[in-house]
C-alpha cells in the first residue's frame, strides 16, 4: 500500500510534465533575436501603416494557443498581427515531423506529433491519422474566424478576397486567413482526400515536409526523388480545384516534375535562396527563374537556415537577391513564424522589415509589392472564383 502511496504522487507529476511540456516547447523553440517592442524610424512607420501585408507561411495552428488571444511568447496572433498591421496570414497545419529532425536526410518511419497531440489533447482520431490532423487544425482556424466578431475572415475564393478587401479599405483592423497544408500526407495516399482538404477550405497545397511522401520527395528526405505516379495524379486534381502548389520542402527533381507538369502559377511560401544563402532547401537560381516564369511568387524566410543570419538585413539581401533576378513581382514574405524557427522579431516587429527595404533603395511601390501586393494579386487571379 505504501509503494501505491508514493507512486501515484510520480504519476501525478508525470502527467502534468507531459501535459505542460507542449507550452514549454512552443516558448522555446519559437523565439525572437530582439524581444517586443520594436521601433522603427518615422518613415518607415508611416509607409508600413498604408500597406496591405501578407505573409505566406505561418505554423500558429500546431500549438495549443488561442490565436485571438495575445500571447508574450511565440511569433504571432491575432492581437499581434493586427498591430503588425498584417492584412492577410497564410496558415499552415503541420502534420507529422521526423525524430531527429534535421536538414539532411530525414527518414518516414518515426513522428513527433503524436505525443504533441497527445500532449494537448487533441481528439483521439487525430492520434493515428494525419488527415485529421489536418482538419482538426483547420477547424480551429474556422472556430478563431466564427469567435473574432469579423476580424479573422477565413478565406476560400476570389470573391472572399475581394469582399474582405474591401472592408479592409474602410478598416484595416482585420485580418484574412487562408488554409495551406504543409506537405501532402495528410491524403495518406488517397487521391480523394485532396477534396477533402479542400472542402475543410485549405486553398494552398505543400507537396512535401521533411521527409519524401507518397507524392514526392523533399529536400530533406532520404530518396529526394521526383513526383510518383500519385504525385502526378494529385497535381491535375489540385489544379482542377484551383489550389495552389507550394514548393517549399520539395527536392530539386519535385521542383522540375512539377513545373515541367504545371499550367497554374506556383510559390514557394517560405525559403532561403542559394544565391545568398546556400542550402538544401533554398532555391537556385534556375529554380527561382522557373518559379517566376509561371507567375508564381517565392516567400523568402526570416530564419538562419533560409539567410543564413537572424537579421533584417540577411533577409533584406535574399529578397533583393531574387528581384534583379526575375523582378520584383515575384518576391513576397514568408515568415514561417511559429514553425520552431528563431527570428529577428515576432510580427509587430515588421516595420523593421519595411525599413530595411528602404534603406536597400527599393521604391515605395516595390516595397508595398513585396510586403502584401504580389500575394494578393496571386490569390485574385489564381484562387476558385466562388467558395
Amino acid at each position: 500500500m505504501r509503494k501505491t502511496l508514493l507512486i501515484l504522487p510520480l504519476l501525478a507529476l508525470g502527467g502534468v510534465a507531459f501535459f505542460t511540456l507542449p507550452n514549454l516547447l512552443d516558448r522555446q523553440m519559437n523565439s525572437v533575436e530582439t524581444p517586443a517592442p520594436y521601433s522603427a524610424g518615422t518613415a518607415a512607420t508611416q509607409l508600413h501603416q498604408q500597406l496591405f501585408i501578407a505573409d505566406l507561411h505561418d505554423d500558429a495552428l500546431l500549438w495549443e494557443r488561442n490565436l485571438l488571444q495575445r500571447y508574450d511568447f511565440g511569433h504571432s496572433d491575432l492581437p499581434r498581427l493586427l498591430e503588425g498591421r498584417v492584412a492577410l496570414q497564410v496558415f499552415s497545419t503541420v502534420t507529422k515531423t521526423p525524430r531527429g529532425l534535421n536538414y539532411e536526410r530525414n527518414a518516414a518511419d518515426s513522428d513527433n506529433i503524436t505525443l504533441l497531440a497527445m500532449a494537448q489533447r487533441w481528439p483521439r482520431e487525430t492520434w493515428n491519422s494525419l488527415l485529421q490532423r489536418a482538419l482538426y487544425q483547420a477547424d480551429k482556424l474556422q472556430q478563431a474566424s466564427a469567435a473574432s466578431q469579423g476580424k479573422l475572415s477565413l478565406i476560400r475564393s476570389r470573391a472572399d478576397l475581394a469582399a474582405f478587401y474591401q472592408a479592409w479599405q474602410q478598416d484595416p483592423q482585420r485580418v484574412a486567413a487562408l488554409l495551406a497544408t504543409e506537405g501532402l500526407q495528410p491524403i495518406e495516399g488517397q487521391l480523394e482526400n485532396v477534396d477533402a482538404l479542400y472542402d475543410a477550405g485549405f486553398r494552398i497545397a505543400g507537396l512535401t515536409h521533411f521527409f519524401d511522401n507518397e507524392v514526392g520527395g523533399s529536400a530533406h528526405g532520404l530518396d529526394k526523388g521526383g513526383l510518383t505516379p500519385l504525385g502526378r495524379q494529385v497535381i491535375r486534381r489540385l489544379e482542377e480545384k484551383q489550389m495552389l502548389i507550394d514548393l517549399a520542402h520539395a527536392s530539386r527533381p519535385l521542383i522540375d516534375d512539377v513545373l515541367a507538369m504545371a499550367t497554374r502559377p506556383v510559390l514557394v511560401s517560405h525559403t532561403g535562396v542559394a544565391g545568398t544563402c546556400p542550402g538544401p532547401r533554398n532555391l537556385s537560381d534556375a529554380h527561382i527563374k522557373a518559379i517566376a516564369a509561371t507567375g508564381g511568387v517565392i516567400g523568402i524566410g526570416y530564419w538562419d537556415a533560409a539567410v543564413c543570419a537572424t537579421s533584417v538585413e540577411a533577409i533584406v539581401r535574399a529578397m533583393r537577391h531574387t528581384a534583379e533576378l526575375v523582378g520584383v513581382e515575384h518576391v513576397a514574405l514568408g515568415s514561417d513564424f511559429n514553425g520552431t524557427v528563431h527570428t529577428p522579431f515576432d510580427v509587430t516587429g515588421l516595420p523593421l522589415l519595411t525599413q530595411g527595404l528602404q534603406q536597400a533603395g527599393f521604391s515605395q511601390a516595390d516595397i508595398a509589392a513585396i510586403m502584401g501586393g504580389n500575394v494578393q494579386r496571386l490569390l485574385l487571379a489564381s484562387l476558385p472564383a466562388e467558395s
